[in-house]
């Protein structure tokens, strides 16, 4: 344990400085976008998975419209970019 660490820091895993919460979050919906992709994917003869896909959508849709007035512009339009796609994706999937 750092000596300049608190106890709860050490717990938590951050030595130092708490990150800002905005590139984490920007990095959990980038995440959750490619799991949607990856389970709307119909590869190796595996069906999609639309019910998962629905549900990473959904969660980074909310944990976007929570943060997005905290981030850059130039990175509120490569997410907004992102998640339209994968919504598209998944509109297309679910009619077929």
């Amino acid at each position: 344990m750092s000596p300049h660490a608190t106890p709860e820091a050490n717990a938590t895993g951050f030595q130092g400085q708490i990150p800002p919460l905005e590139p984490l979050l920007s990095e959990v919906i980038a995440t959750l976008a490619l799991a949607a992709h990856a389970y709307l994917a119909d590869s190796d003869g595996r069906q999609p998975d639309l019910a998962s896909a629905e549900a990473a959508i959904d969660v980074a849709t909310s944990a976007f419209e929570r943060v997005k007035e905290r981030l850059r512009p130039e990175e509120r339009l490569a997410i907004t970019q992102m998640l339209t796609e994968t919504r598209m994706m998944f509109v297309r999937k679910r009619g077929a």
